[in-house]
């Protein structure tokens, strides 16, 4: 019983040691999310695209509720 009870806590602790693994994994994916979605917004702002893809949202926009 007390090998038993010592692979218990032996594989609980393992358990827990990867809880904060999993935790870094997650914080450096949402990371490299914002860093690519900062270089996409950054290059569609300094071509200009993004000002012009607004501005025919809201035509459209302004267009359909007008149209209603």
């Amino acid at each position: 019983m007390l090998l038993l009870e010592r692979m218990w806590w032996r594989a609980a602790g393992l358990l827990h040691r990867e809880e904060g693994q999993t935790t870094a994994e997650y914080a450096l994916v949402i990371l490299a999310a914002a860093a690519v979605a900062v270089v996409l917004i950054a290059w569609a702002h300094s071509s200009g695209k993004l000002p012009d893809f607004f501005d025919q949202v809201i035509d459209n926009v302004m267009g359909n509720a007008s149209a209603a």
